[in-house]
C-alpha cells in the first residue's frame, strides 16, 4: 500500500508531468488595482533580501542559486532599448520577452539558441531580437563566478496565425517547455549542469 502517493522513478524521461518543478521559496507584492509603480519593484527587492533560503546557502555565503522577479513587461523601458539596436518591437501585449540564462561556451550557447529560434518559428511566432542582460557579479562569491551564465533576453513576437491573450502565452509556455525536453535529449548535459534555463 502506498497512501495514495505517487514513487517517482528518477531514471524517467525529464518531459514526464511528475518532474515538473520550479523555485522553492517566493514572495508575493501586488497593487489590489492592478497600478504600476516603483514601490512594489522596490518592496520585492526587499522580499528577495529576505529570502535567505532563495541562495541555497553553503560554505561561501555568495554562493547561491539565484533568485529573481517575475512582473508585467515593461514596455517603456523595451522600446527604446531594442531600437537602439535596429528592433521594433510589436505593439504592447503582442509580443513576449523569454529570460534565457545560457552556456558560458559559445558553443553550446549557440546551440541553445538556435534551438529557441528554431521552436519559436516552428510555433508560428516571430524572433523580433536579442537583448543582452546587463550584469553585476562583483557581488558573487568566487566559488560561482566560473559558472555564472550568460543572460540575454528573447523578444518573441505573436505570430498572424495566433490569438492575442491566451493563446499566445501558452504558444510561449509550449516553445520554453519544448525547449528544455529538447535540448535534455541534444546535449542533456547543458539541462543536468544547469546551464542552460528559460
Amino acid at each position: 500500500m502506498d497512501n495514495g502517493r505517487r514513487k517517482v522513478d528518477k531514471r524517467r524521461a525529464p518531459e514526464e508531468p511528475v518532474h515538473d518543478h520550479d523555485s522553492c521559496g517566493i514572495g508575493f507584492v501586488a497593487d489590489i488595482k492592478g497600478r504600476k509603480s516603483h514601490q512594489i519593484i522596490s518592496q520585492g527587492l526587499t522580499v528577495l533580501a529576505n529570502l535567505t533560503h532563495r541562495g541555497a546557502v553553503g560554505a561561501d555565503p555568495l554562493a547561491g542559486d539565484g533568485a529573481g522577479m517575475l512582473l508585467q513587461i515593461p514596455d517603456a523601458f523595451f522600446r527604446p532599448e531594442m531600437a537602439a539596436q535596429g528592433v521594433a518591437l510589436s505593439p504592447a501585449g503582442d509580443y513576449g520577452v523569454g529570460m534565457v540564462f545560457l552556456p558560458r561556451d559559445p558553443v553550446d550557447r549557440v546551440v541553445c539558441e538556435n534551438l529557441l529560434i528554431e521552436l519559436l518559428i516552428r510555433e508560428g511566432q516571430l524572433l523580433l531580437g536579442w537583448r543582452d542582460v546587463p550584469v553585476d557579479p562583483s557581488c558573487l562569491g568566487e566559488s560561482v563566478k566560473p559558472i555564472e551564465p550568460v543572460v540575454r533576453q528573447l523578444f518573441v513576437g505573436r505570430g498572424e496565425a495566433t490569438e492575442p491573450g491566451d493563446a499566445f502565452e501558452r504558444k510561449l509556455y509550449v516553445i520554453r517547455k519544448q525547449a528544455h525536453i529538447q535540448l535534455g535529449r541534444r546535449a542533456p548535459y547543458l539541462i543536468d549542469g544547469g546551464e542552460f534555463y528559460v
